[in-house]
């Protein structure tokens, strides 16, 4: 099945999960996007998250979004401004934090979707951005930025247990699913109002109210969804590994500290860091079970700084 233009949806999913702004703009382009994606014909393809047993709508085959993520992928590090680490200081610690999280993830309830994944790590000498990501299909970067937040790799194991979940639970597709279900909305809502003829001014305030409700009331809630079930499932993968969990509480500490203003969480897709904090030390008794039962990670020096 075709799904339209590549790079515009490997563009969607680089935003998406690479961390740039994204902004849909839910009233324009939308017979182009009906045409393109084609995706309509594929409603009702439910998923369920082996781990919280949340309902998914995934209108995005896997093959396809590993295709777009490998694109997303070449993009980000073709990217003339970005540059890869080849300090064995910066990258061996990523390397073996990322090799005990993808084994575990291979042994996790997402098993048979990290053995499809084809693997690839990469570091991004950046000092200045605080980030990492896995798009679909496994692709991971993590820039150097991210290290004080970190601090040690216990909590770069959290970190990138988190990115990872993103790319096994598949909420790149999901949040793709729910934008295209939020422009299927508007055309409904443009049609009534065109058959009832209203007024160009009501017609504009109209469509403008329902574009807020959808972004407030549908799309930013479930990013928050997202980011707390990556926190909670990606802090599972990091015990397994074999890291402590509990740094994955000091690493929201540490990001709360390092400042950085968050909107009301309302009109967020993340939740704040405050809650965050809740909800992992909520969580911690069964990662603590699981880190219990599995193979220690060796003790290493703290990442560079």
């Amino acid at each position: 099945m075709k799904y339209g233009n590549p790079d515009q949806l490997a563009g969607w999913i680089r935003r998406i999960f690479v961390g740039e702004k994204l902004s849909m703009n839910l009233t324009r382009g939308i017979p182009r996007l009906w045409a393109g994606l084609g995706l309509v014909i594929a409603a009702g393809a439910c998923a369920t998250n082996p781990y919280t047993e949340r309902g998914q709508l995934l209108l995005v085959s896997t093959d396809y979004e590993m295709q777009l993520g490998a694109q997303a992928y070449q993009e980000v590090l073709k990217d003339p401004k970005v540059r890869l680490s080849q300090d064995p200081k910066e990258v061996d610690p990523v390397r073996r934090v990322a090799d005990r999280i993808i084994a575990a993830a291979k042994r996790s309830k997402y098993a048979e979707t990290a053995q499809r994944f084809d693997w690839q790590v990469s570091v991004i000498k950046d000092d200045k951005t605080k980030n990492a990501f896995a798009l679909p299909g496994g692709k991971v970067a993590v820039y150097t930025g991210i290290f004080p937040i970190a601090k040690n790799e216990a909590g770069l194991a959290a970190i990138m247990g988190h990115e990872v979940t993103h790319a096994l639970a598949r909420h790149g597709a999901e949040r793709m699913s729910q934008g295209i279900l939020a422009q299927a909305g508007l055309i409904g809502a443009a049609i009534g109002l065109q058959t009832q003829r209203a007024g160009s001014e009501t017609s504009r305030a109209v469509m403008a109210a329902v574009g807020l409700g959808t972004q407030v009331g549908v799309l930013l809630p479930y990013s928050r969804e997202h980011e707390s079930e990556a926190d909670y499932i990606g802090m599972l993968l990091a015990a397994q590994a074999g890291y402590d969990p509990q740094e994955a509480v000091h690493v929201w500490e540490r990001m709360e500290r390092a400042g950085g203003g968050q909107p009301p969480e309302l009109l967020s897709t993340h939740p704040s860091h405050g809650t965050r904090i809740q909800q992992l030390e909520e969580w911690m008794p069964e990662a603590l079970s699981l880190y219990a039962q599995a193979s220690k990670a060796p003790q290493a020096p703290d990442l560079p700084r």
